[in-house]
Protein backbone atom coordinates (compact mmCIF):
# COMPACT_ATOMS: atom_id res chain seq x y z
CA UNK A 1 0.00 0.00 0.00
CA UNK A 2 1.34 3.17 -1.00
CA UNK A 3 2.64 5.79 1.85
CA UNK A 4 -0.02 8.81 1.77
CA UNK A 5 1.53 12.51 1.30
CA UNK A 6 1.36 15.23 3.47
CA UNK A 7 -1.42 16.54 1.93
CA UNK A 8 -3.34 13.58 1.39
CA UNK A 9 -2.99 12.70 5.16
CA UNK A 10 -4.07 16.19 5.89
CA UNK A 11 -6.99 15.49 3.65
CA UNK A 12 -8.48 12.74 5.22
CA UNK A 13 -8.02 15.10 8.57
CA UNK A 14 -10.49 17.03 7.43
CA UNK A 15 -12.69 14.43 6.83
CA UNK A 16 -12.33 13.05 9.71
CA UNK A 17 -13.45 16.26 11.18
CA UNK A 18 -16.53 16.37 8.89
CA UNK A 19 -17.24 13.16 10.06
CA UNK A 20 -16.86 13.45 13.44
CA UNK A 21 -18.99 17.12 13.24
CA UNK A 22 -21.90 15.23 11.10
CA UNK A 23 -21.95 12.65 13.84
CA UNK A 24 -21.64 14.31 17.01
CA UNK A 25 -24.12 17.54 15.97
CA UNK A 26 -26.39 14.79 14.39
CA UNK A 27 -26.17 17.15 10.96
CA UNK A 28 -27.07 14.04 8.96
CA UNK A 29 -29.42 11.48 8.83
CA UNK A 30 -30.68 8.36 6.40
CA UNK A 31 -32.54 9.63 3.80
CA UNK A 32 -31.29 13.68 3.82
CA UNK A 33 -31.30 15.59 0.40
CA UNK A 34 -28.63 18.39 1.34
CA UNK A 35 -28.19 21.53 -1.38
CA UNK A 36 -24.68 23.05 -1.16
CA UNK A 37 -24.14 26.56 -2.70
CA UNK A 38 -21.45 26.59 -4.64
CA UNK A 39 -19.88 30.51 -4.98
CA UNK A 40 -16.69 28.93 -6.23
CA UNK A 41 -14.40 30.00 -2.92
CA UNK A 42 -12.17 27.64 -1.42
CA UNK A 43 -14.91 26.89 1.03
CA UNK A 44 -17.93 26.06 -0.71
CA UNK A 45 -15.89 23.86 -3.66
CA UNK A 46 -14.08 22.16 -0.20
CA UNK A 47 -17.71 21.75 1.03
CA UNK A 48 -18.74 20.05 -2.46
CA UNK A 49 -15.80 18.05 -2.32
CA UNK A 50 -16.13 16.64 0.75
CA UNK A 51 -20.13 16.25 0.90
CA UNK A 52 -20.04 14.48 -2.74
CA UNK A 53 -17.40 11.67 -1.48
CA UNK A 54 -19.26 11.50 2.26
CA UNK A 55 -22.47 10.82 -0.56
CA UNK A 56 -20.85 7.87 -1.66
CA UNK A 57 -19.78 6.44 1.88
CA UNK A 58 -23.40 4.25 2.93
CA UNK A 59 -23.48 5.38 6.49
CA UNK A 60 -25.73 7.93 6.85
CA UNK A 61 -27.05 7.45 2.72
CA UNK A 62 -27.64 11.08 1.75
CA UNK A 63 -28.26 12.93 -1.49
CA UNK A 64 -26.35 16.60 -2.49
CA UNK A 65 -27.16 19.14 -4.60
CA UNK A 66 -25.75 21.62 -6.08
CA UNK A 67 -26.82 25.62 -7.09
CA UNK A 68 -24.88 28.14 -7.70
CA UNK A 69 -26.62 31.63 -7.35
CA UNK A 70 -25.79 34.06 -10.19
CA UNK A 71 -26.76 38.08 -9.57
CA UNK A 72 -27.50 39.13 -12.04
CA UNK A 73 -27.02 43.26 -11.35
CA UNK A 74 -23.57 42.83 -9.86
CA UNK A 75 -20.31 42.66 -12.63
CA UNK A 76 -18.99 39.55 -11.53
CA UNK A 77 -18.83 36.91 -13.74
CA UNK A 78 -17.72 33.20 -12.69
CA UNK A 79 -16.46 30.15 -14.37
CA UNK A 80 -19.96 28.25 -14.49
CA UNK A 81 -18.21 25.00 -16.34
CA UNK A 82 -15.47 24.90 -13.98
CA UNK A 83 -18.35 25.07 -11.33
CA UNK A 84 -20.21 22.39 -13.31
CA UNK A 85 -16.91 20.35 -13.67
CA UNK A 86 -16.49 20.45 -10.04
CA UNK A 87 -20.12 19.06 -8.77
CA UNK A 88 -19.90 16.16 -11.55
CA UNK A 89 -17.09 15.19 -10.35
CA UNK A 90 -19.19 13.14 -7.87
CA UNK A 91 -22.02 12.98 -9.80
CA UNK A 92 -24.07 15.67 -8.40
CA UNK A 93 -26.58 17.65 -9.84
CA UNK A 94 -25.67 21.29 -10.80
CA UNK A 95 -27.66 24.12 -10.81
CA UNK A 96 -27.82 27.75 -12.12
CA UNK A 97 -29.56 30.63 -10.37
CA UNK A 98 -30.24 33.77 -11.48
CA UNK A 99 -32.03 36.44 -9.30
CA UNK A 100 -31.04 40.21 -8.48
CA UNK A 101 -32.15 43.17 -5.86
CA UNK A 102 -32.95 46.63 -5.82
CA UNK A 103 -30.47 48.81 -3.85
CA UNK A 104 -33.30 51.56 -3.66
CA UNK A 105 -36.03 49.33 -2.07
CA UNK A 106 -34.21 49.35 1.27
CA UNK A 107 -31.97 52.40 1.74
CA UNK A 108 -31.17 51.34 5.24
CA UNK A 109 -29.14 48.46 4.44
CA UNK A 110 -26.04 48.22 2.44
CA UNK A 111 -25.82 46.39 -0.80
CA UNK A 112 -23.46 43.96 0.88
CA UNK A 113 -26.13 42.76 2.95
CA UNK A 114 -29.00 42.64 0.45
CA UNK A 115 -26.96 40.89 -2.22
CA UNK A 116 -26.15 38.33 0.26
CA UNK A 117 -29.87 38.06 2.01
CA UNK A 118 -31.07 37.88 -1.71
CA UNK A 119 -28.66 34.94 -1.80
CA UNK A 120 -29.44 33.41 1.20
CA UNK A 121 -33.46 33.81 0.11
CA UNK A 122 -32.72 32.19 -3.49
CA UNK A 123 -30.84 29.07 -1.21
CA UNK A 124 -34.07 28.72 0.33
CA UNK A 125 -36.14 28.91 -2.84
CA UNK A 126 -33.93 26.05 -4.43
CA UNK A 127 -33.71 23.81 -1.73
CA UNK A 128 -37.73 23.78 -1.63
CA UNK A 129 -37.77 23.29 -5.62
CA UNK A 130 -35.53 20.57 -5.11
CA UNK A 131 -37.38 18.77 -2.08
CA UNK A 132 -33.88 19.36 0.17
CA UNK A 133 -34.66 19.46 3.31
CA UNK A 134 -31.46 20.88 4.45
CA UNK A 135 -28.99 23.70 3.47
CA UNK A 136 -25.38 23.21 4.09
CA UNK A 137 -22.91 26.46 4.26
CA UNK A 138 -19.04 26.41 4.25
CA UNK A 139 -18.50 28.11 7.29
CA UNK A 140 -15.19 26.58 9.10
CA UNK A 141 -14.22 27.04 12.43
CA UNK A 142 -12.53 30.38 12.25
CA UNK A 143 -15.97 31.84 11.01
CA UNK A 144 -17.45 30.66 13.67
CA UNK A 145 -15.26 32.36 16.22
CA UNK A 146 -15.03 35.39 14.52
CA UNK A 147 -18.75 35.76 14.66
CA UNK A 148 -18.46 35.28 18.86
CA UNK A 149 -15.96 37.84 18.93
CA UNK A 150 -17.92 39.83 16.81
CA UNK A 151 -20.84 39.14 18.95
CA UNK A 152 -19.16 39.86 22.31
CA UNK A 153 -17.44 43.13 21.15
CA UNK A 154 -20.30 44.76 18.72
CA UNK A 155 -23.41 43.61 20.57
CA UNK A 156 -22.20 42.02 24.45
CA UNK A 157 -23.85 39.39 23.51
CA UNK A 158 -22.35 35.56 23.45
CA UNK A 159 -23.92 33.76 20.15
CA UNK A 160 -22.49 32.29 17.36
CA UNK A 161 -23.33 30.48 13.99
CA UNK A 162 -24.12 27.17 15.56
CA UNK A 163 -23.69 23.58 13.52
CA UNK A 164 -27.02 23.50 12.89
CA UNK A 165 -29.67 25.40 13.31
CA UNK A 166 -33.32 24.65 12.78
CA UNK A 167 -35.62 27.62 10.25
CA UNK A 168 -39.02 26.47 11.29
CA UNK A 169 -40.52 29.53 9.33
CA UNK A 170 -38.72 27.74 5.96
CA UNK A 171 -39.28 24.25 7.01
CA UNK A 172 -35.58 23.60 6.69
CA UNK A 173 -32.38 22.79 8.76
CA UNK A 174 -29.13 24.96 8.24
CA UNK A 175 -25.74 22.49 8.86
CA UNK A 176 -22.08 23.87 9.24
CA UNK A 177 -19.98 20.48 8.23
CA UNK A 178 -16.95 22.46 8.04
CA UNK A 179 -17.67 23.82 11.67
CA UNK A 180 -14.14 21.58 13.37
CA UNK A 181 -11.93 22.41 10.20
CA UNK A 182 -9.36 25.29 10.00
CA UNK A 183 -9.30 27.70 7.62
CA UNK A 184 -5.47 27.04 6.98
CA UNK A 185 -6.18 23.58 6.72
CA UNK A 186 -8.81 24.33 4.01
CA UNK A 187 -6.06 26.90 2.37
CA UNK A 188 -3.59 24.32 1.94
CA UNK A 189 -6.32 21.55 0.93
CA UNK A 190 -7.44 24.34 -1.96
CA UNK A 191 -3.92 24.87 -3.04
CA UNK A 192 -3.22 20.64 -3.27
CA UNK A 193 -6.33 20.01 -5.09
CA UNK A 194 -5.81 23.16 -7.73
CA UNK A 195 -9.31 25.30 -6.74
CA UNK A 196 -9.46 27.95 -9.08
CA UNK A 197 -9.75 31.11 -7.72
CA UNK A 198 -12.83 33.32 -8.62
Amino acid sequence: MAKLTEDERLFRKIEDKVKRAIFDYGLINDGDRILVGLSGGKDSLALVDLLGRRSKIYCPRFEVVVAHIVMTNIPYCSDREYLRSCAEEHDLPFIVHETSFDPSTDTRKSPCFLCSWTRRKALFEIAKAHKCNKIALGHHQDDILETLLMNLTHQGAFGTMPPRLRMDKFDMEIIRPMCLVEERELIQVAAWKGYRKH
